[in-house]
């Protein structure tokens, strides 16, 4: 729904807008999550607020431009890729 109601090249799930949260972490783990991306958002200015969930929808044209270009490997290849989307100027929804 959200895809189609902006014509989003990638739809990402946040935990941290809206009704956004998560569940059963300890404190540990939410400050690792929200410690990466408030340095991420300092540092890089993505323009997503949740760059290490990875509740997302792509288009497929867009998903695959991503995947040629990303280079990171383990869990930070899912702020590489919403930096990259913007650095390539595909739009990005929440």
């Amino acid at each position: 729904r959200k895809q189609k109601e902006g014509n989003f090249d990638i739809v990402s799930g946040t935990r941290y807008k809206g009704n956004g949260g998560v569940h059963g972490w300890d404190l540990k783990r939410k400050l690792i999550s929200r410690g990466a991306n408030f340095i991420t958002q300092v540092l890089l200015r993505p323009g997503a607020s949740d760059l290490t969930g990875s509740f997302r929808l792509y288009r497929k044209e867009v998903l695959q431009k991503l995947m040629e270009k990303c280079i990171s490997k383990g869990y930070v290849f899912q702020m590489e890729m919403i930096v990259r989307a913007r650095q390539l100027g595909y739009t990005i929804g929440e």
